[in-house]
């Protein structure tokens, strides 16, 4: 489809609670590969974005959450790309935690470690914005 204007792209994220801790992927692909991030990706043509959201957590990570509200759309804009991502607040449901195919890695942090990891762009934003939304 040459000739056609760059667009935005529209993904979904989720901010999965578990107790005081939070459920977080290490990137294993570009962009932000080897930034740990909330566990999403791009929505698919016809896909609502909590569906994208929910989906996202199950591939990259084998756990079934719940969502409770949309914590925020943060965007991300470089030069090479755009991205708005609506985020979702959830809360774990059930599911060992598994690195799928995307992550390098994937575990639930807890809330007081966040600050140590090399977080992708907005992260903490969406994870704060997420825990104000539920009251954690």
């Amino acid at each position: 489809m040459a000739g056609l204007e760059p667009r935005p792209i529209l993904a979904a994220s989720a901010a999965v609670f578990r107790a005081r801790e939070v459920l977080l992927v290490k990137r294993g692909r570009p962009p932000g590969q080897g930034l740990w991030s909330l566990p999403g990706g791009k929505v698919q043509f016809g896909e609502t974005v909590e569906a994208a959201a929910l989906r996202e957590v199950r591939e990259e990570t084998a756990v079934v959450a719940e969502i409770k509200g949309v914590a925020g759309i943060y965007e991300i804009i470089t030069a090479e790309f755009h991205f708005a991502i609506a985020c979702h607040a959830c809360f774990w449901r059930e599911g060992e935690v598994t690195a799928g195919s995307d992550a390098q890695e994937a575990r639930f942090v807890a809330l007081d470690e966040i600050g140590q990891l090399t977080l992708a762009p907005k992260t903490a934003k969406a994870i704060a914005d997420a825990r104000m939304l539920l009251g954690i």
